[in-house]
């Protein structure tokens, strides 16, 4: 067995000086049936070592209810196989541009800003959590026989707190649940992060873009010592709904790589393969600067990420500009990249045979409806990604005057005595026609991520500040949830003719596969909702761009008949859902 340790300079395994070349890849964004070929490409890149985060609220969704949390060792086990170290950032929180930085939204829901401190409720929610994970951690690190060489404690925590206490807490459960790797954190290459998010003791990294010796130059100001690590480098970026795509010149990022291995410093590509937010779990950030306060940016379903390995885990010009540079500074040639996955063999359209109206599916698959004074949260309705629909009655008779939803977060379509009177938005709260009563009033609020990043990470979803006619409050809201993983239990939703008129509801049909393999699912004309495939979530569509079409994993598909979901939350074009093989080996848009 070998020991991974840090040296005064150098990192040393069993007394050697090694450098880390590391790729993110996170095993959630990648279909299981996947991860091999994925850290085989990754070898072919010359790395030799991976790096993944862990999502507590994919594998908690529920207090106590965990998951396939054994998902990460069969990962690990993966990238022992495929000859590779294995770096593990557990959070709890990991940004990643994931639902709520991947805190469970039970935990932000009852504790607000007391998460990522010090607070006993949060640490106890943390120690069973760590109680769970740990175990598939510890049992796989390198003096073990397995890949993991070092462990993060919390994630670029400089950047949001400083709360010493709470790292040294989280330090400390690390080790009492098994961890005997070296721990590390990682924050930008800044006084205040550097001071805010790093242990005496505890191996500190910096991430960024480029600029690596100025970076490493702040570093040392902090750690004289130490090896030094640019623990995410920045070789791409990700999408947003409603902007452009984001890319990142193959050549640029080679050089500013170059110029982190010139320092001597070990690296972690971020992301090497970005892959997909699969069921919905994409993130969201504020605009606004420094203190990313401004308005919601939903990030898009593909995680691409512009990275060196595409979203199809096909090799681009940045991967073989990274393949040049990473081989002057590896032990040996690396292998060749393994063969690329199959593909869909032909275009093949969709055939929407059923459909069954947004109501019927809440009554159906929906949590419990809630009356209260006021329109109670998604964290009170004990909804982490889905729709809430809010009922309420404008009492009269009385005068039209403007309804508005007063701290309304994302999107709500919006329904006057049953008749489609609007779509409002965080900023644009008010129908744009008044309302007179009396009148039943319907809002159907769909999350679009909660934010990942920045001060307002966990805030509440929903309507949260009132329903207002005039300047009055409406009061006795009637609130309902429809979780998207109810969603699995779709049989039971009483499926009807298609209606004549694209309204919004549940579709499904069926798509006849001949030659399966890496696929993309297009719905032009359709306007926004989620899509399956044999159960499987592909994730958000939204007409809104950049992203163009939903990438469907060959191992979803079946040689044959194949069942397609379309949950449509404002007007559907059922004539139009095809199958498109993945693009050629090239970078283009998502």
């Amino acid at each position: 067995m070998s020991e991974f340790t840090v040296g005064d300079t150098d990192f040393l395994l069993a007394g050697r000086p090694v450098r880390l070349l590391s790729g993110a890849l996170h095993y959630f964004r990648v279909h299981e049936a996947q991860w091999g070929h994925r850290l085989a490409m990754l070898r072919a890149m010359g790395l030799n070592c991976v790096e993944t985060y862990v999502p507590w609220n994919l594998h908690e969704p529920r207090p106590g209810e965990f998951q396939d949390v054994q998902a990460l060792g069969r990962f690990l086990d993966a990238a022992r196989e495929a000859g590779l170290w294995a770096v593990v950032r557990p959070g709890p929180y990991i940004c990643a541009e994931w639902e709520n930085g991947g805190l469970p939204h039970w935990v932000t829901g009852e504790l607000g800003a007391r998460v990522r401190t010090r607070d006993e409720r949060f640490l106890a929610q943390v120690e069973r959590w760590f109680g769970a994970l740990l175990p598939e951690i510890a049992d796989r690190q390198i003096d073990r026989g397995g890949p993991v060489i070092m462990v993060q404690v919390e994630n670029e925590y400089g950047s949001y707190g400083s709360d010493a206490a709470y790292l040294e807490r989280l330090a400390e459960l690390l080790r009492a649940g098994g961890v005997t790797v070296p721990l590390f954190t990682s924050d930008g290459p800044e006084d205040h992060m550097l001071t805010g998010g790093s242990l005496p003791g505890v191996l500190a990294t910096v991430n960024f873009g480029s600029h690596a010796r100025v970076a490493f130059e702040a570093l040392r100001r902090h750690r004289p010592g130490g090896p030094l690590m640019c623990m995410e480098f920045w070789c791409g970026w990700f999408d947003h709904w409603g902007a452009e795509h984001v890319v990142r010149d193959a050549g640029d990022a080679a050089d500013a790589l170059r110029e982190i291995l010139e320092c001597g410093a070990s690296v972690n590509l971020y992301m090497a393969h970005g892959g997909t937010s699969f069921g919905g779990w994409a993130g969201a950030n504020r605009s606004g600067g420094a203190l990313h306060d401004g308005p919601l940016e939903p990030d898009v379903t593909s995680y691409d990420y512009d990275a060196p390995i595409d979203e199809y885990g096909r090799p681009t010009e940045k991967y073989r500009r990274f393949r040049e540079v990473l081989a002057e500074y590896a032990d040996g040639p690396p292998p060749e990249p393994p063969p690329a996955p199959p593909r869909l063999a032909a275009d093949t359209d969709a055939h929407l045979t059923g459909w069954a109206p947004l109501d019927v599916v809440l009554d159906t698959l929906g949590g419990p409806e809630v009356a209260a004074p006021v329109p109670p949260t998604f964290e009170e309705l004990d909804v982490d990604r889905g729709l809430v629909r809010y009922a309420v009655t404008v009492p009269g008779p009385r005068q039209p005057y403007p309804l508005t939803a007063r701290g309304l977060r994302d999107l709500a379509v919006v329904y006057v005595d049953g008749e489609r009177a609007g779509v409002l938005a965080e900023g644009d709260e008010r129908l744009k026609e008044p309302v007179a009563g009396h009148a039943r009033v319907e809002l159907w609020v769909e999350s679009l991520g909660r934010v990942n990043y920045g001060p307002r990470t966990g805030e509440s979803k929903g309507i949260t500040g009132g329903l207002l006619h005039e300047r009055q409050f409406l009061h006795d809201v009637r609130a309902r949830g429809l979780r998207l993983d109810a969603l699995d239990e779709v049989g039971a939703v009483p499926f009807g003719e298609l209606p004549g008129d694209g309204a919004p509801g549940l579709y499904r049909g069926t798509v006849t596969v001949r030659g399966a393999g890496d696929a993309r699912l297009e719905l032009p004309g359709w306007t926004r909702g989620f899509a399956w495939i044999n159960g499987f979530g592909l994730g958000r569509y939204w007409s809104a761009g950049p992203q163009r079409s939903l990438y469907v994993p060959g191992p979803v598909l079946r040689e044959g008949v194949n069942e397609v979901w379309v949950l449509e939350v404002e007007e559907a074009a059922p004539e139009a859902v095809r199958l498109r093989p993945v693009r050629p080996s090239r970078r283009g848009s998502p």
